[in-house]
C-alpha cells in the first residue's frame, strides 16, 4: 500500500490455488507461477511451479500477485504500463538480488537496450525474453524510486487514477518524460551492467596476469641482452694485449 499510495487496502482479495492437472494450469505458460485480475481482486498461484522467476518463494508470489491488483486500484484501474506494473510488483515480492543483476547482465549484453514499448511486448514472449523483461523492468523501476523519492511511483498512479496520460503522470511526478528518464538509465546501466562484469570477469583477469607476464619475460630477456653484451666487452677488453711503447 506505501509503494502504490493506497491509504486504505480496498475490499478482500480471492487467492486461488491451483493443480497442475487443471485446464487453467494447461492453459497458462509453465514458466508462469502467478497472475491476478485486478478488476475481479482475484489472484490465481500454482503453487507447483514455485520458485520461478522474478519470485522464489510461496509468499513472494502471493505478495507479487496482490501488488499487481493494488496497483490497479491505485491507478483507478487506468492503464499501467506492463514494465511498470511488473516493476514494482518485483519489488513488493521479493528484495532486488544476485540473480535479478546477473539476469539483467544477461538481457544487456545480449544487444542494443530496448525501448519501453518494446520492453512490454517481451513479456508475452518466450520464457528466456520474459525473464529479461522482469529484470529489466525491475532494474528500471528501482532506479525511477532512487532517482525520484520512494513515492514517486505512487504520484505516477495518483495521476492516472485523476485522469492524465501516463506520460502527463510521469513528468508531473518526476519532472521527466518517460523518453528522458530511460535515456538516463541506459546510459548509465549500459556500462556498469554490460561492461563492468566483462572488465573484472576471471578470464579478463587471467588474460591482465598473461599479457603482465610476457611483459616481464621480455624486459628480463632485454636485460639479459643487455648482461650479456656487458660481459662480452669486459673480456674483449681483458684479451686484447696493452698497446707497448715502441722507442
Amino acid at each position: 500500500m506505501r509503494l502504490v499510495g493506497l491509504e486504505e487496502p480496498g475490499p478482500p482479495l480471492r487467492v486461488v490455488l491451483v493443480e497442475e492437472t487443471e485446464d487453467l494450469a494447461r492453459a497458462v505458460p509453465p514458466w508462469i507461477s502467478g497472475f491476478a485480475r485486478s478488476g475481479d481482486s482475484l489472484v490465481v498461484i500454482f503453487p507447483a511451479r514455485v520458485p520461478s522467476y522474478p519470485d522464489s518463494t510461496l509468499e513472494g508470489v502471493l505478495l507479487h500477485e496482490v501488488a499487481h491488483v493494488l496497483i490497479g486500484r491505485a491507478a483507478g484501474h487506468q492503464p499501467v504500463p506492463r514494465w511498470m506494473n511488473e516493476g514494482l510488483a518485483m519489488i513488493a515480492g521479493s528484495p532486488w538480488d544476485l540473480g535479478d543483476r546477473s539476469r539483467l547482465t544477461l538481457a544487456l549484453f545480449r544487444g542494443q537496450p530496448p525501448s519501453l514499448a518494446a520492453l512490454d511486448r517481451r513479456f508475452a514472449g518466450s520464457a528466456g525474453e520474459a525473464r529479461g523483461a522482469y529484470a529489466l523492468a525491475g532494474a528500471f523501476t528501482q532506479d525511477l524510486l532512487r532517482r525520484n523519492g520512494s513515492d514517486s511511483t505512487a504520484k505516477i498512479l495518483r495521476g492516472l487514477a485523476d485522469g492524465l496520460t501516463f506520460r502527463a503522470a510521469f513528468r508531473r511526478a518526476t519532472g521527466q518524460s518517460p523518453e528522458e528518464a530511460e535515456d538516463s538509465f541506459w546510459g548509465r546501466y549500459t556500462f556498469w551492467y554490460r561492461w563492468m562484469p566483462i572488465l573484472t570477469s576471471s578470464a579478463t583477469l587471467w588474460i591482465g596476469i598473461t599479457a603482465l607476464s610476457l611483459l616481464a619475460i621480455r624486459r628480463r630477456r632485454q636485460r639479459d641482452r643487455q648482461i650479456l653484451q656487458d660481459w662480452d666487452a669486459q673480456e674483449a677488453r681483458i684479451d686484447r694485449p696493452e698497446d707497448e711503447s715502441i722507442n
